[in-house]
């Protein structure tokens, strides 16, 4: 095979380039694919690799790769873009379940928007991946300057609210504590101000891929960190500069996520020095 059929996706403006793996195993090296594919200027472009294979365990399975080539536990928009991308090619029906490396994610296809069961939000730096007291939670705590709250979304999101977070300096900030020494694998940023205790907005930098337009489980985690602050209610509408999400915190810290995702094109990539396959 020279050339790898691929369809790029994008939720609320994060985009992803997907590889259907449903019918064929195609042996890649993905770490070398993500970094060449989702290249912005020498690639197709993309804030992530997505796979979609078969599960022992569920409907599907997704793996997503970001574009440094690092592997990522979980991805909301990355998510929903499957999820749709999978209906269209007939290999689910409206209701199903994703196998993902953060646990399984149930999804129901409504129209053009996928309604996702995230699972329970941790809150213990255990669950997180900091350092100190596994068993102590990271709430409005003081952090050089900033009310930090954080939490897993089955991945590591820092959240700092601020007064306007169109004043951030994201890229600069946002590195700063994606490698903090808190978190030894390194953190999801969020930047996030209450516009009113039922909607939040919202600026990331996501560890492994930079500033994005959204991030599905970062939209999460902001809600839950403004709900576990009193500072919203459990359902909100939060607004990210690529578009909004419908959040709801249900019981026992349980997130739910609705959302549309859009196909952008199909096509085909070279298989070359940079995609060696596996033998």
């Amino acid at each position: 095979m020279n050339n790898l059929p691929f369809s790029k996706w994008h939720g609320s403006g994060n985009d992803f380039v997907i590889v259907d793996a449903w019918a064929t195993d195609f042996n890649l090296d993905y770490t070398a694919l993500a970094r060449s594919i989702c290249d912005l200027h020498q690639g197709v472009g993309a804030d992530g690799l997505l796979l979609l294979s078969h599960s022992s365990s569920a409907d599907l399975r997704m793996q997503m790769w970001n574009p440094d080539g690092s592997l990522s536990e979980m991805c909301g928009n990355g998510l929903r873009c499957l999820a749709l991308f999978a209906k269209e090619r007939g290999y689910t029906s409206d209701e199903f379940t994703v196998e993902t490396d953060a646990g399984p994610r149930k999804c129901l296809i409504v129209g053009d928007s996928v309604q996702a069961d995230m699972g329970p939000a941790g809150m213990r730096r255990g669950e997180i991946g900091m350092t100190g007291d596994p068993q102590l939670t990271f709430i409005d705590q003081e952090l050089e300057g900033y009310k930090a709250t954080a939490v897993s979304m089955g991945n590591p999101h820092l959240v700092l609210f601020v007064d306007d977070v169109h004043k951030v300096d994201l890229r600069h900030i946002g590195a700063h504590f994606e490698h903090h020494p808190l978190f030894p694998n390194r953190v999801n940023v969020h930047f996030a101000n209450v516009v009113d205790s039922s909607h939040l907005e919202v600026v990331h930098w996501e560890r492994g891929a930079g500033a994005t337009l959204a991030c599905g489980t970062g939209v999460c985690a902001v809600a839950v960190a403004g709900f576990a602050t009193q500072r919203a209610e459990p359902n909100v509408s939060v607004k990210a500069p690529g578009g909004q999400l419908q959040v709801s915190i249900q019981t026992g810290m349980r997130v739910q996520m609705t959302g549309p995702a859009r196909k952008v094109f199909e096509g085909s990539w070279p298989l070359g020095s940079s995609t060696q396959v596996v033998v």
